[in-house]
């Protein structure tokens, strides 16, 4: 692995990763992003084999909701007042330590749907602390000209676990079960504890935060709240994600249906469509890392946003698994290249004191896709799957269309 960063670090492409703490940053989270995207396929892999159940696959991501919206903005407050990598590897080990408990109980034989309820809330949990503890050290290693170097380095990171990870899980589960894929999850999340553990310790870059140490919590997350909200850029770029995140990205949800009944192709089959939607994620990182200085990043982050909801539209209706692939990597072209950008644009208009916050609003709007799965799931009832799907596609397609009417000067963030 250190080889590895020694021989691309110098790349015109890849400068951030000069900066030692930065590469071990990189590290933990090659390891952990595959633990993260295996659970992807694997708990509603899971889920669907216990119960048979749309509407209960749907639950075992929704469910993931309650602890995100509970403990991000408390998440986010804490990244602004305390150590960044002491939350990481709390979280990072808690977060392991209940993959290791469902790969006991599904090799045991006595796992239940509400072991995976349990542990999805875990999970949710301790990944609401990690996300904005991880970003606040991502901005903090590097100096501010090599930011969106520095992100779409990570995205690069989290797009190729995106690819692998669950094309992993799929080939796991077809030979070991999921009780293989959830202790090879377990391997990884402690893989990553161990990078983060070298971290170095870092101190609080913003004087203001002594301020926030004096605030209750309460007050902190108000003033975050508030701040994000006033800050037009900050905020087009959060209304952005909202609508990717909580009417586009949930019709992975669905993925297990389409993939055993619709298309035909199982467990294996699943992993590749998911690769696929990876690997178009993967282009687009790529495309950031490169280029990302040179993109309009508000036009970029609406236009690709749009394109997501048609190629939706285009899985929901199509009959051909080799279409499906097709529209899953423009899918993930498109969702990387939203919100990779809104990541960039919300770091860089957020001063430090309340990096931590803004970043926790953020990810807060991105995991309503758990708010989605639960929706998509009860429509899926109602429309069928395919259905579902192209209806989540068109509205919020529509809705960024909205977005842009209501705030035309998003389109013009650099």
């Amino acid at each position: 692995m250190r080889s590895f960063f020694s021989r691309v670090r110098n790349h015109h492409a890849l400068t951030a990763l000069q900066f030692r703490t930065f590469r071990l940053v990189c590290g933990g989270q090659i390891f952990g992003n595959i633990g993260t995207w295996m659970d992807e396929l694997s708990r509603g892999w899971l889920m669907y084999q216990l119960t048979d159940s749309v509407v209960q696959l749907g639950l075992a991501r929704g469910i993931q909701l309650v602890p995100t919206l509970l403990v991000s903005p408390f998440a986010g407050t804490a990244a602004d007042r305390y150590s960044r990598k002491t939350l990481l590897l709390v979280s990072q080990s808690v977060q392991g330590l209940s993959f290791a408990a469902l790969a006991l109980l599904i090799l045991s034989g006595h796992v239940a749907p509400w072991h995976v309820y349990v542990t999805a809330v875990i999970a949710g949990t301790m990944q609401a602390i990690q996300q904005p503890a991880r970003a606040s050290i991502v901005t903090e290693s590097v100096p501010p000209e090599s930011l969106t170097n520095a992100i779409g380095v990570t995205s690069l990171i989290f797009n190729m676990a995106r690819l692998l990870g669950p094309a992993m899980a799929g080939a796991i589960i077809a030979v070991a079960g999921t009780g293989g894929a959830f202790a090879l999850q377990a391997a990884c999340m402690f893989m990553a504890t161990l990078w983060v553990s070298k971290l170095p310790a870092m101190p609080h870059p913003e004087d203001e935060a002594n301020k926030g140490r004096r605030e209750s919590f309460a007050r902190s997350i108000v003033e975050g709240w508030k701040f994000s909200w006033q800050n037009q850029s900050v905020r087009a770029g959060i209304l952005c994600t909202t609508i990717v995140c909580g009417l586009m990205f949930p019709f992975a949800t669905l993925l297990p249906v389409f993939a055993r009944d619709l298309l035909g192709v199982g467990a294996q089959g699943q992993g590749i469509l998911l690769a696929a939607m990876g690997f178009g994620a993967l282009l687009s990182a790529a495309t950031i890392a490169v280029a990302g200085h040179r993109l309009t990043r508000g036009r970029v982050m609406m236009d690709s946003s749009i394109v997501y909801g048609f190629a939706l539209v285009v899985f929901a209706v199509s009959p051909w698994y080799s279409l499906s692939i097709v529209a899953m990597v423009v899918a993930g072209l498109c969702h990387v290249h939203a919100n990779a950008l809104v990541h960039t644009v919300v770091q860089s208009y957020s001063p430090p004191a309340y990096r931590g916050r803004a970043m926790a609003l953020f990810n807060m709007s991105q995991m309503l896709s758990t708010a989605g799965s639960v929706l998509i799931g009860l429509l899926a009832v109602v429309l069928g799957s395919r259905g579902a799907v192209a209806v989540m596609g068109i509205v919020g397609a529509l809705g960024i269309v909205a977005l842009a009417w209501r705030m035309p000067g998003a389109r013009r963030i650099q």
